[in-house]
């Protein structure tokens, strides 16, 4: 991303909040720097998103190369190599004779830092933000408490920097995402897992998925701001019961917000899925 990289995060509202905001900012957060994108990275990830906002379903066929290499003012080979990497992360599967098809969406590897990426530039699926914070409530009360047991001092202040930070601009939607984007990221890395960043993409993309509804007037900002403030101040004094308590009473809050947000959707689909396991 170069020099864009390095300005992301004074960038404002017209910048952050429009499209792709979320994924510059997940990218951020997994510090994916670098040489800039090719353009079959380009392609890929306009196919990508296309795929995972639903504009191109599950089962159907894309264009051939000709028609993606006119579409996008490049060539077949570079169209052949957006597909390949797009077969590589499950989204596309390619049969001679009958074309490039749609994979089926229990096939994409979910997992993926780009996959993660391009839901934030679509609508949210309930279901979705639903196993989202599911697993945001597995990995991060015990990412909090291991961060009060092994976090060295350096990290712990950058969870206290990022937690004044998110004091600093309750007014403001977007520069309170970015802190509350950093909060969440510092915690993690205070854990000191190696196993556990390599997960973190996932908690990203969990985050910014909800902050996209319940951060939306920052009059709401205020009222996560102390559950912020407590799981930071039992870090930081090395309690790691009481840390992993109050990020559980955080993410408790973030879904109460999140269902509101979402009418209730969350949490019915979530009954929908109880209800279907029985």
């Amino acid at each position: 991303m170069g020099d864009e990289k390095k300005n992301i995060w004074t960038k404002k509202t017209s910048d952050v909040l429009n499209y792709p905001m979320s994924e510059l900012i997940y990218y951020d957060l997994k510090d994916a720097v670098g040489v800039a994108p090719s353009l079959a990275t380009h392609v890929c990830r306009e196919l990508g998103r296309r795929i995972v906002s639903g504009v191109v379903r599950e089962g159907d066929l894309i264009d051939d190369e000709t028609r993606l290499g006119k579409r996008f003012g490049v060539s077949k080979s570079v169209v052949r190599e957006a597909v390949k990497l797009l077969v590589g992360k499950g989204l596309l599967e390619v049969r001679r004779g009958s074309g490039t098809r749609v994979r089926r969406r229990a096939s994409w590897s979910l997992l993926d830092d780009d996959v993660l990426a391009w839901h934030l530039s679509a609508d949210p699926r309930p279901d979705f933000l639903r196993q989202l914070m599911d697993i945001r409530r597995i990995i991060e009360p015990n990412a909090a408490a291991w961060a009060a047991t092994y976090g060295a001092d350096d990290a712990h202040a950058e969870i206290m920097k990022a937690q004044e930070k998110m004091e600093e601009e309750a007014r403001s939607v977007e520069e309170f995402v970015v802190a509350d984007a950093l909060f969440h990221r510092a915690v993690l890395r205070a854990a000191n897992n190696e196993i556990l960043l390599s997960m973190e993409g996932v908690i990203f993309s969990a985050l910014l998925s909800s902050i996209r509804l319940t951060n939306t007037d920052p009059r709401e900002n205020e009222g996560s701001i102390p559950f912020h403030r407590q799981v930071a101040e039992a870090i930081v004094v090395r309690d790691a019961t009481l840390a992993e308590s109050k990020m559980r009473a955080l993410l408790t809050d973030t879904t109460v917000r999140l269902d509101e947000a979402t009418g209730g959707l969350t949490t019915a689909k979530h009954k929908e899925s109880e209800t279907a396991a029985k």
